[in-house]
């Protein structure tokens, strides 16, 4: 009869192989298969150059190099039979937070808004509030947004007839690096008959932007050639959160 002997070893081998693994500490994290605690050393992961990577044989997703071509760590972020090798990222994707936002109101009642030619909007009078002054920074009549993402903007404008001429009616659009992008805002018009002397414009859009992109409101003319201002100090106002 044959008998099967346990080494200490073999115990110890299964041991690890069921639970967390510690490098340098006896108490690994619950969270970990492997921690390693060092204050004199760190960790090498295999270098290679750009040619010794491409001939690793299908390359498991998520496989982690250094590539000393281009001094930097890469992992392959698509399948072992189409590798896609990427440069870890060392920038946090995102410092502002999901819901900063910024509101501005005029203080500009004089500047003729029904201009023949396209003109930026002076809505950027008065500040409501700046969740993040990192992430939104107004110069003049634009705003930098400093991060990629996706923002709400919100475009209250509300007009006074500048004179007895009827018929005016500027009309509002959004622009991104002084491009024109999404809807009109075009409920200006102004009938200047019966005391009616008033309008008002609106624009809602929610839009991708990459970092650094400069935000304006364009504003032009419509209609008859006559002078519109903005209504009154804080009737019109300007306000952008961030969604994504």
């Amino acid at each position: 009869m044959k008998s099967l002997i346990f080494s200490p070893i073999f115990l110890f081998v299964t041991t690890i192989l069921t639970a967390q693994v510690g490098i340098g500490t006896t108490s690994p994290d619950a969270s970990s298969i492997l921690d390693i605690s060092a204050s004199d050393k760190g960790i090498l992961i295999p270098r290679m150059t750009k040619a010794q990577r491409d001939l690793i044989s299908s390359p498991a997703n998520g496989l982690l190099i250094y590539n000393t071509d281009s001094d930097e760590l890469q992992f392959n972020s698509n399948n072992s039979a189409t590798p896609i090798w990427q440069a870890l990222s060392l920038t946090p994707t995102s410092l502002a937070s999901v819901g900063d936002s910024l509101k501005y109101s005029n203080t500009d009642t004089t500047t003729n808004v029904n201009p023949s030619s396209t003109i930026n909007l002076p809505i950027f009078g008065t500040m409501e509030w700046n969740d993040d002054a990192v992430l939104y920074v107004v110069s003049g009549n634009q705003l930098t947004v400093t991060e990629t993402g996706r923002y709400e903007i919100i475009v209250n404008v509300s007009l006074l007839n500048g004179t007895t001429n009827d018929r005016n009616a500027p009309e509002i659009r959004l622009a991104v690096n002084g491009t024109a992008i999404g809807s009109y805002g075009s409920t200006g018009y102004i009938r200047s008959n019966n005391g009616h002397e008033e309008a008002s414009l609106h624009l809602r859009e929610i839009i991708e932007l990459t970092a650094n992109d400069i935000i304006t409101v364009h504003i032009s003319r419509s209609a008859n050639s006559n002078t519109v201002n903005m209504r009154s100090t804080g009737s019109s106002n300007f306000f952008i959160e961030k969604k994504l």
